[in-house]
């Protein structure tokens, strides 16, 4: 079964081991330890290793920024991967999601405590699920994406070039029965980040690719990020996405055309490594939204050990102590790991160009470990010092 767009703990990359009961979490006041550049590629080599074409992450610390990239870009034509490719972010669009409708309640235009259908009247039945609930998967409402990819490859096939409506894939989840009261429990679903775009052109009266560009995109200049649906194509320079079918043995899928329209607003952004780094940066450090907005989309529920979520906005709980704050995709062809640090002073964007490949995912989890807790403890010349050059290590773009 393709890992729609998931982040629920139970598709996901399995989070690391909580860190031991004696461990006082990390502040912001502490320092880092430098990122583990060799441990980096490791993980990156790994993920080729189990399947996946190419791989890339960028580590932005302060300005300093680690870039590394194995495989290739495109099999067809044997590009090699550099890292500086365009790619489909996935369920990584959610954080932009949420922080328009952070923004417009900001503004004053949008109660997060009140019910959806204040705003939508008739989509849902009854008053009982509240934009908050939406926004950080608490409403019980279904995910219709269980329905549309049974089968990965059929799945995807069916709707690679099929344009739906919001109002569809919401009635496609309202088929089902809800999974728990709203409020109740944290429940996973692309159908709320749906919500979340409807009502963003519902407030504005504008599209939301719209309220993406003018809010985000523009002032952050994000030139590599685009929200082209229901356009199928990934502007310039990319990397093609790979879905792995569900038998084993059978021949990768090129999946780079599509329109993502299953997803729109919960996940059909295009952007680079270097523009997703920007993003977090700036939105952790308060650029994007007021502090009390800020303190609400971190304040997170815990749904594992190791992970919570706030308002369109996961936190991982490292073994080191360190708790990063972003959010993971994956999209037919592609899956992301992106977070940062509390303060956005340090920020990880990996992406590998497969799908459908549990294992990949794993790997390209473990890029967090090497960003975040760094380089691990080795005597000096000892078994395990690293050999391998550095990789790049070049100054922010601005």
């Amino acid at each position: 079964m393709l890992l729609a767009l998931l982040t629920t703990p139970a598709l996901a990359a399995p989070a690391p081991a909580a860190p031991p009961a004696h461990a006082a979490p990390r502040t912001n006041a502490d320092p880092l330890p430098r990122p583990d550049q060799v441990g980096l590629r490791a993980a990156l080599s790994a993920a080729i290793d189990r399947g996946a074409p190419g791989a890339a992450a960028r580590i932005d610390d302060r300005g300093t920024v680690h870039a590394v990239s194995v495989g290739l870009a495109d099999r067809r034509t044997g590009r090699v991967m550099d890292g500086r490719e365009r790619f489909r972010i996935g369920s990584v669009t959610k954080v932009f999601t949420a922080v328009v409708l952070l923004q417009l309640a900001d503004e004053g235009r949008l109660d997060l405590d009140a019910p959806v259908t204040r705003y939508l009247p008739g989509l849902l039945p009854g008053d009982t699920v509240t934009v908050r609930q939406v926004l950080g998967h608490r409403s019980g409402l279904y995910d219709y994406a269980d329905d549309l990819f049974a089968r990965s490859v059929p799945g995807f096939e069916a709707v690679r070039t099929r344009v739906f409506a919001p109002r569809e894939l919401v009635d496609l989840s309202l088929r089902h029965p809800r999974l728990n009261r709203p409020g109740a429990a944290y429940a996973y679903a692309n159908t709320n980040f749906v919500i979340a775009g409807m009502l963003a052109e519902r407030l504005t009266g504008r599209p939301v690719a719209a309220e993406f560009r003018d809010r985000i995109f523009r002032p952050l200049r994000l030139r590599d990020t685009f929200y082209v649906h229901p356009g199928t194509a990934v502007p310039g320079r990319h990397a093609r996405g790979y879905l792995t079918p569900d038998r084993a043995g059978d021949p990768l899928v090129d999946a780079t055309e599509q329109t993502v329209s299953w997803a729109q607003s919960a996940g059909a952004i295009i952007s680079s490594t270097r523009d997703v780094d920007t993003f977090l940066t700036a939105l952790l450090s308060g650029r994007l939204t007021s502090p009390a907005r800020l303190r609400e989309m971190r304040r997170a529920v815990r749904v594992t050990a190791t992970q919570a979520y706030g308002l369109g906005l996961r936190r991982r709980d490292l073994p080191c102590g360190v708790s990063v704050y972003g959010h993971t995709g994956a999209v037919q062809g592609y899956y992301t790991v992106a977070f940062a640090t509390a303060d956005g002073r340090r920020s990880l964007t990996a992406f590998a160009n497969a799908s459908n490949n549990g294992p990949v995912l794993d790997t390209l989890g473990r890029t967090l470990d090497a960003a975040f807790c760094g380089v691990p403890a080795r005597r000096p010349g000892g078994p395990g010092t690293p050999s391998a050059p550095p990789d790049v290590v070049r100054p922010s773009a601005p």
